[in-house]
C-alpha cells in the first residue's frame, strides 16, 4: 500500500469508530496488502487516536487459539493497543450505542511493573516483569463488516489488524495474584450471560501459557524499535470464544478462587 492509500484506510476506520458505523471490507479495496500494511494502518490510526488526546494504556494480543486463527488464516497471533477511554469498571454498565457490534472474551490481564523489550523473552523474563495478574474481560467491536454482503466475503487479518485487532474495551477484576502465584495454564473461568454458562476455558488455550503470548508481543513490538512499557496493562489473549451481547445483557468470568470480572450492557 502507498502511504495515501494507509492514510486513507485509517481516516476510514477512526471516522467509522466516531460514527458508529461500519465499514466494507478493506480487504476488498487492498487485495493484495500485507501484514506489515495491516499494522501500517494501524500504528496510522493510532496517531490519529493520539492526537485526539486519547493516551496508550497497554496492549491487547489477540488470535492466539488455533480456532480463531483459523478462521481467518492465519497462524500467529496479532496486536493492537490499549487506550484510556477503553476502561470500563468491573460491574459498571457500558452506555447505549457506544459500541456497534459488542462482543466479550475473558482474559488473564497482566499489569507490568518493568519495561519489557525484544529480542530472545523467556516466560520467566515476562513474570519477573509482571506486577500482578488480574481476572478481565475484553470487549471486541468491529468497525469493519464482517462478512460483506455483496461477495460473501468474510474478513482476513489485515482488515482486524488494521482495525486495532478489533479492541474496544476491557473491564479488570479486583482480586490480584502474584505471577507465580500459581500455574497460570490452570487458571480457567466460566463465562456466563446472564447467568447462562456460554463458554469455559483454560489459561492453557493462549499458546499453552498465558506468558507465551507476551513473548510474542516483546518480540514484534522489537522489530518497530518498542517495548512494552512499566505500569501498562497487557491482555494475554482469549482461551473463550467470544460471546455475542445485546442490550441489558451481563456478562460475567468467574475465575473460581482467583476472583470474577463482569460488565452490562445498557
Amino acid at each position: 500500500m502507498t502511504p495515501d492509500q494507509i492514510e486513507d484506510a485509517a481516516r476510514r476506520l477512526f471516522e467509522a469508530e466516531k460514527d458508529r458505523k461500519q465499514i466494507r471490507l478493506l480487504s476488498l479495496d487492498f487485495p493484495g496488502a500485507t501484514m506489515d500494511d495491516a499494522y501500517a494502518v494501524q500504528a496510522a490510526l493510532v496517531k490519529r487516536k493520539q492526537a485526539s488526546g486519547l493516551k496508550r494504556i497497554g496492549w491487547k494480543i489477540g488470535l492466539t487459539s488455533k480456532a480463531m486463527q483459523s478462521a481467518l488464516a492465519i497462524d500467529i497471533p496479532d496486536s493492537g493497543i490499549l487506550f484510556d477511554d477503553m476502561v470500563f469498571v468491573d460491574g459498571g454498565t457500558v452506555p447505549a450505542g457506544r459500541f456497534i457490534q459488542p462482543r466479550v472474551e475473558a482474559e488473564i490481564a497482566f499489569v507490568m511493573k518493568a519495561p519489557l523489550k525484544g529480542p530472545d523473552v523467556s516466560i520467566d523474563e515476562v513474570l519477573d516483569a509482571t506486577d500482578y495478574v488480574t481476572p478481565s474481560l475484553e470487549i471486541l467491536d468491529t468497525r469493519i463488516e464482517r462478512m460483506n454482503r455483496e461477495t460473501g466475503k468474510i474478513r482476513t487479518f489485515f482488515d482486524t489488524i488494521a482495525d486495532n485487532a478489533a479492541n474496544a474495551g476491557l473491564v479488570t477484576g479486583s482480586r490480584r495474584l502474584g505471577p507465580r502465584e500459581t500455574d497460570l495454564r490452570w487458571v480457567g473461568a466460566i463465562v456466563s450471560r446472564n447467568g447462562e454458562v456460554e463458554e469455559t476455558g483454560l489459561g492453557a488455550g493462549v499458546l499453552d501459557h498465558p506468558a507465551r503470548g507476551i513473548v510474542w508481543l516483546a518480540e514484534r513490538l522489537h522489530t518497530y524499535g518498542m517495548e512494552i512499557g512499566a505500569g501498562e496493562v497487557v491482555l494475554s489473549g482469549s482461551f473463550v470464544r467470544p460471546v455475542e451481547t445485546r442490550p441489558g445483557d451481563r456478562i460475567a468470568a468467574d475465575f473460581g478462587p482467583h476472583g470474577e470480572v463482569s460488565i452490562n450492557f445498557a
